[in-house]
């Protein structure tokens, strides 16, 4: 028999999960069924999954096994991305679904839990290896990590691991206690807070693309950098979440978990190895060069919005004001945007221009890095004109992943005339195959022990340090919202933050 193509089966490199049950408390909620289930079926499709593996979800809806897979069915027909839904496999993996019903509040509901995976270790060969998921309000976390450790749950046979969604508390000092009451059961190497703006394929490229290649490594520092600017633009409104956002706001809900460790990735040192510790430790040390305000810096450093009514095509549409569940009165920033100072020797004097709103013109989330002019003009166009800036790398998150190199070109025909042009890289069309989504990258991760795309407490601390002086002067101030209209790119301050140091935002 002749010897496999090891390099050509596009498996070979892909990482193996070991045999595992995954608990998600929650599991009767949006997160679970709009994102966790399609994603583990697509792991399945995809033969990802071991054998030995089982799903046990948790709410307090009263469900049967059978009940529970009939709506998990629904969830996965209805939010499978550009993904087949294949009946067989459905029937083989509906198998592997499991449900306990009960309080999150009430130690039975733990008790009830360890005994069917006791069963399930042995019907589905787990090898007591466990993954406990928190899709529950974030006011639970705590809470539900001292339930799995009275229970005795996060001891077994095997591994235990929790993952924790976002916010990973609501300021500084929440962050911390949060963090010491998961400690008091779990230590460090079995916490994984999932930022899936790190599971994103462009995000994780940013790393290949600095480390794998000799071109752009060399010219990433403040002498070649001029500024960065990272959007994150959304043009929905809150969609129904008025409530929970209005607790929350955009500073809170991307720039300091999101958005700084995207700027993080972008920013980083090179680690020694590429290890989940090295380059976890390269992010946080990033983290911690940020300069932190102070109180009189805010006003100059940080600008928040919130949008009022506007008509866009020709609808009318409501300001966050009038958003079911908001007060009429609120003040919370659906727009937020802030300049970073990172003082370490390969930052100093690159300005980080970091962005974040609610119904702007587009949905978009990507990064420009503005390279400096050449320090000497000699065509027409070719000059320090930034609507002409030849030298910008754009790195494009969503909803088109790739990047995009611009920079100037002698346009044809007589004379020496330039203009910019660009060179593209797409996902799709380079690679021909679909991406998969951020959930499935960071289950499989968080299955297989691998936590270099998961944020680390001392990164956690360090982003809720660089923001925590803006969260404190604005508590205190009194804008007056709104300050933009729905449909527009944000309040006319932003644009003057900006202007102080010369630069103007990039329209995506």
């Amino acid at each position: 028999m002749a010897e496999p193509d090891l390099l050509s089966d596009p498996l070979r490199f892909e990482r193996r999960v070991p045999p595992c049950a995954v608990v998600i408390f929650g599991a009767n909620g949006d997160l679970t069924k709009r994102k966790l289930l399609p994603a583990l079926y697509r792991l399945a499709y995809e033969r990802r999954l071991p054998p030995a593996f089982a799903m046990l979800g948790n709410s307090r809806t009263n469900m049967d096994d059978d009940q529970f897979r009939a709506k998990m069915r629904e969830s996965v027909q209805e939010f499978l991305e550009n993904s087949p839904f294949d009946e067989d496999l459905w029937t083989s993996f509906a198998q592997k679904l499991f449900y306990v019903a009960g309080d999150i509040n009430d130690p039975a509901m733990y008790k009830a839990v360890s005994d069917r995976l006791a069963e399930i270790e042995v019907s589905q060969k787990t090898e007591g290896n466990v993954l406990f998921y928190l899709s529950t309000q974030p006011s639970f976390y705590a809470g539900v990590v001292e339930g799995i450790g009275q229970a005795g749950l996060h001891n077994g046979a095997g591994w235990r691991r929790v993952v924790i969604e976002k916010p990973f508390g609501h300021d500084l000092t929440s962050s911390r206690e949060l963090d010491r009451r998961i400690h008091a059961v779990l230590p460090e190497n079995d916490v994984y807070r999932i930022d899936h703006y790190l599971g994103k394929e462009t995000v994780q490229n940013i790393l290949a693309f600095r480390f794998g290649n000799g071109i752009f490594e060399p010219l990433w520092n403040r002498r070649y950098i001029n500024n960065v600017q990272i959007t994150a633009a959304e043009s929905i409104g809150v969609e129904g979440r008025g409530a929970y956002y209005q607790e929350a706001g955009a500073l809170r809900d991307m720039i300091q978990n999101h958005l700084s460790q995207v700027m993080a990735t972008i920013a980083m040192e090179p680690p020694a190895f590429f290890e989940p510790n090295a380059v976890r430790d390269e992010r946080a040390k990033l983290l911690r060069s940020i300069r932190i305000l102070k109180p009189s810096e805010v006003g100059q450093n940080a600008v928040a919005g919130q949008y009022g009514p506007a008509r866009i095509g020709g609808a009318e549409v409501p300001g966050f004001r009038e958003e079911p569940g908001v007060a009429p009165d609120a003040r919370t920033d659906t727009y937020a945007a802030m300049t970073f100072h990172i003082d370490n020797w390969r930052w100093a004097g690159v300005p980080f221009y970091i962005r974040s709103g609610k119904r702007m013109p587009k949905r978009v989330t990507d990064i420009a890095i503005r390279f400096n002019a050449a320090p000497l003009s000699l065509f027409p166009g070719g000059g320090a004109d930034p609507a002409v800036a030849p030298n910008l790398l754009i790195v494009r998150i969503q909803p088109e992943e790739g990047i995009s190199l611009r920079f100037l070109s002698k346009h044809p025909g007589s004379g020496m005339k330039l203009r910019p042009v660009s060179m593209d890289f797409n996902y799709g069309s380079s690679f021909g195959s679909r991406t998969p989504t951020a959930y499935e990258t960071l289950l499989v991760d968080a299955m297989s022990g691998d936590a270099t795309l998961y944020t680390r407490q001392d990164m956690v601390e360090a982003s809720w340090k660089a923001v925590q002086p803006v969260l404190d002067d604005w508590g205190e101030r009194k804008f007056n919202f709104p300050n933009y209209d729905a449909g527009t790119w944000g309040p006319k301050e932003s644009d003057e933050m900006l202007g102080r140091n010369g630069h103007t935002w990039r329209v995506p």
